[in-house]
Order: C-alpha cells, then structure tokens, then sequence
C-alpha cells in the first residue's frame, strides 16, 4: 500500500505546481478541504498537484485531494489495480480517469504477519525505482463536491519490496505517462510496463540494534 511520500523542492515539481495553480484558476473547480502541499511529506487529505489530460489528450498538472471519501466519511486512498475494474466505486476511474502523481519516493513501514493474521508494524523504508530520482505513482480520480479526488493504485510487490511489505504502489516509468493517461488506452496494458526494481533505504534502525 501507500499512505504517505515526499516530494523534494526542485525545478520539476515547482514548475508542477504553477501549473496546477494556473489550472485551478481557469477551471470550475475550488479546493474547498485540504491543505495544499507543493513539496516535502504529502499524505491522506492533502491537495497536491497530479497529473492528468486535457481535453486535447495532453498531460496537464490539477490540484486533487488526496482520498475518496466513502459512505461512512473514510477515505479510501488505496485501490487494488488487480480488481479496480470491478469494483463500483474504482470502476469508471479506471476506465477513464486515470491520473499520475509524481513524487521523489514513497514511505513503507515493515509489515511482519502474526499468528492470528494481523500484522505488526516495523521499521520505515523509503522507496525509489532504482536508477531514478523521480516516483510516478499510478492513481484513478473522481469529481466529488466540485473538486478532483486521487486514489493511489497498488500492485503485488517485486522482489525488492517483499520482504517489507505484501503490496507496492503501481509505478510507471516517464515513458509511459503519456498512454497512463489516455483515456482511450487499456490500463491493464500500460500496467504490464510497471517498474518493480527499487531501492528501499531504511530511514530508522531494526528494533533488535534499539538501546533500552
């Protein structure tokens, strides 16, 4: 899964986000919640700039939150790219509204199983495509209450990710950022160009180096 990245300020997602402003400004929408973020940690209800198409099939930055809001008021950040298609809420978002959230890395806490099947929470990782200084995490989108909303996709992890956790956002290469979005492309085909080798740097030490 993917609950929290980050975002290091550079010329990329500054110029990211005075897009997104320019975006916001001519259309319908207004950020009505949310706290607007153009770098650092970004997590669940903030707004951020994501990519999506214009009406001409061009990428172009919009500001979106963070999270589907669900019947019971949660929001639901993640979606299972494997079963999206079929389920009510993620459906049309994978068909049509696909968008791309660009970020330096995302965060992942070791996830180790217990005998009576929950987990329990370990040390935090950052994780990159190997070779690379940018993330393109894979999201869906949907128009609640006048404003864009993104949830972040996941995949099966590969073998990099395994041993922290059982599932990874779906991460596209740059090259494939263009197909991610058009809505007349098959999502399940651009998906099958996912990146799974990663760099996964731990951020604190394992619990047995602790001192007491």
């Amino acid at each position: 899964m993917c609950c929290k990245y980050h975002v290091e300020p550079n010329g990329y997602f500054e110029e990211l986000a005075r897009q997104a402003q320019r975006t916001t400004l001519a259309s319908p929408y207004q950020i009505q919640e949310g706290h607007v973020l153009h770098s650092g940690d970004v997590g669940p209800g903030n707004v951020v700039p994501v990519l999506s198409s214009n009406k001409a099939g061009n990428p172009i930055a919009f500001f979106m939150y963070w999270g589907f809001r669900a019947q019971n008021g949660s929001l639901l950040i993640n979606a299972r790219s494997e079963t999206a298609a079929q389920k009510p809420m993620f459906s049309e978002p994978w068909a049509r509204h696909r968008c791309i959230i660009p970020a330096s890395w995302y965060y992942e806490w070791e996830h180790f199983p217990q005998p009576d099947g929950s987990y329990k929470k370990g040390g935090k990782f950052s994780i990159q495509p190997t070779g690379l200084d940018r993330t393109y995490l894979c999201g869906i989108y949907r128009i609640e209450r006048n404003f864009p909303r993104f949830a972040i996709l996941t995949r099966a992890p590969g073998p990099s990710v395994a041993a922290i956790h059982d599932r990874m956002p779906l991460i596209l290469p740059e090259s494939q950022i263009h197909a991610w979005i058009d809505p007349k492309s098959d999502p399940a085909q651009v998906a099958a160009h996912a990146l799974t080798d990663m760099i996964c740097e731990r951020l604190d030490p394992p619990t047995d180096q602790l001192s007491l």
